[in-house]
């Protein structure tokens, strides 16, 4: 398997992420949104950034039972309930500094969104890998 992350040189500069990500791949993992639930379902406290925290933690639990990690990922989504580019940032930043930091490197969208499926939450990251 072959996955090739590249940025024309007629696109704008990057804060990390590819513009272009090419894979060759005989199998595709297609993660659920990943919310921040914890195991008894509940959206945890602290705000847009201890919510990043559950979602890492639960994004690294559904790859690692796909049997991908973080590196196999071939794009991502992150929804953030906001309108505030400083908390969008944030977010990027949290994320792009976490275990699954290597996720972002590949073709990814960060969003601001009205508003998410469970009451209170700020954050989902929709991720897709690719394995031989």
């Amino acid at each position: 398997m072959t996955i090739q992350r590249e940025n024309p040189s007629d696109l704008h500069p990057t804060p990390g992420y590819h513009h272009v990500t090419t894979v060759d791949s005989r199998r595709t993992v297609h993660l659920a949104g990943q919310c921040p639930l914890n195991r008894e379902s509940e959206v945890v406290a602290g705000g847009v950034l201890a919510q990043v925290d559950q979602v890492v933690a639960n994004t690294l639990t559904a790859l690692g039972h796909a049997g991908a990690t973080p590196e196999d990922v071939v794009r991502t989504v992150i929804y953030v309930a906001t309108s505030d580019e400083a908390t969008l940032a944030q977010v990027w930043q949290r994320f792009t500094n976490s275990p699954i930091a290597a996720a972002f490197t590949t073709a990814s969208t960060l969003v601001g969104v009205t508003c998410l499926g469970f009451p209170g939450q700020r954050v989902e990251l929709d991720v897709t890998a690719a394995l031989a």
